[in-house]
């Protein structure tokens, strides 16, 4: 089943070869979709340019078997750059219109289709470069509850919900303890520590050879080689040990915000990808910072408690986020675009 939706454009014309000209926008489209978050920021897209369209492809050699076997997280993150890439385009005076596709092999890619028309203004825009996911410690402050009604709002697609909850409420405390089982199960988990340390990258001769992990900056650790920095890592990679790092993170946090799907399938996390986006935007427009708290969307015994405490009979959880007030930190390294992008 495809999914055809404008991007922002109301009136769509008649498509128009893009040219050689075109190619140094191009470039900074896809610049702009390429700086979308994504699991262990491992970047897994590929695009695909022709003559009318920019397609978005999964990189399944950039996929987390241990943490997201069924590759949601992958999926939502296409959708984040789609958004970007819908955004940027708008901005240099391409209209767009924005489907899910399958190839042959029944693997669901996004196809952008692109022709030339005015500027397209979006207030979000110019939160591309500046939004990131900001891993440290938040300032206690409450965000207000004008801006969290804001937040609320979906834009995009009725099937993407998102359940916003204020530190003191009660929902707040259910996703901390969840967060907490979550940990406890990922943390005796063998195959989800040795992923997870293959995609921390330790010092800044790893992170400019990759370009792409955890680098150590972002995460707020000192530099060291990788042999030692990954024997240290491990010695904290235990259940107690992580919570003790979470939940004072969680606790200076503003509020916890849930995102759910209706449906538990690639096309709707795509769509779940683009709410992010634009929620993440906003919230970088407003000088709130979010970063992931994935566990009790990742480890399925604590999805089924989540989903019965919650009471979301019909939603399936596919993403939570913490967010409040916090100083800046460094932005996460991002791959050459040569290396990225095919044209066809």
């Amino acid at each position: 089943m495809n999914y055809i939706l404008p991007c922002l454009s109301s009136s769509i014309p008649e498509r128009l070869p893009l040219t050689i000209t075109d190619n140094a926008n191009l470039l900074k489209i896809i610049g702009s979709a390429a700086k979308a978050p994504s699991g262990h920021n491992t970047q897994p897209w590929k695009f695909i340019v022709s003559d009318s369209a920019v397609e978005i492809h999964p990189d399944f050699n950039m996929a987390l078997p241990a943490v997201d076997g069924n590759n949601r997280e992958l999926y939502i993150s296409l959708g984040c750059a789609a958004e970007n890439l819908c955004i940027s385009a708008n901005e240099m005076g391409f209209h767009t219109i924005f489907s899910i596709e399958r190839t042959v092999q029944k693997t669901s890619f996004i196809r952008i289709r692109l022709s030339k028309g005015a500027e397209i203004k979006d207030p979000l825009s110019e939160q591309i470069e500046r939004s990131q996911t900001n891993r440290s410690y938040y300032k206690h402050e409450i965000i207000p509850t004008e801006i969290i009604e804001q937040l609320k709002k979906n834009r995009t697609d009725k099937r993407i919900k998102v359940h916003l909850f204020h530190k003191n409420s009660a929902g707040f405390f259910i996703l901390r303890d969840l967060v907490e089982e979550g940990n406890v199960v990922q943390m005796k988990d063998a195959a989800f520590k040795k992923e997870l340390l293959g995609w921390i990258r330790f010092n800044k001769k790893d992170e400019m050879t990759f370009q792409d992990g955890l680098s150590y900056r972002v995460m707020g650790m000192p530099s060291s080689p990788a042999i030692i920095g990954k024997q240290i890592v491990k010695s904290f990679l235990k259940p107690d040990k992580q919570n003790r790092s979470d939940l004072p993170k969680i606790n200076s946090s503003s509020h916890l915000a849930l995102f759910t799907v209706r449906n538990n399938d690639p096309e709707n996390w795509i769509l779940h990808g683009r709410r992010l986006q634009r929620f993440l935007l906003e919230t970088t427009k407003y000088g709130i910072s979010h970063a992931w708290l994935n566990q009790p969307c990742e480890v399925e015994d604590v999805v089924i408690k989540l989903q019965l405490q919650m009471h979301l009979y019909a939603e399936y959880p596919a993403l939570l986020l913490r967010i409040g007030y916090a100083d800046p930190m460094p932005y996460s390294p991002r791959k050459d675009l040569m290396s990225i992008i095919s044209w066809n």
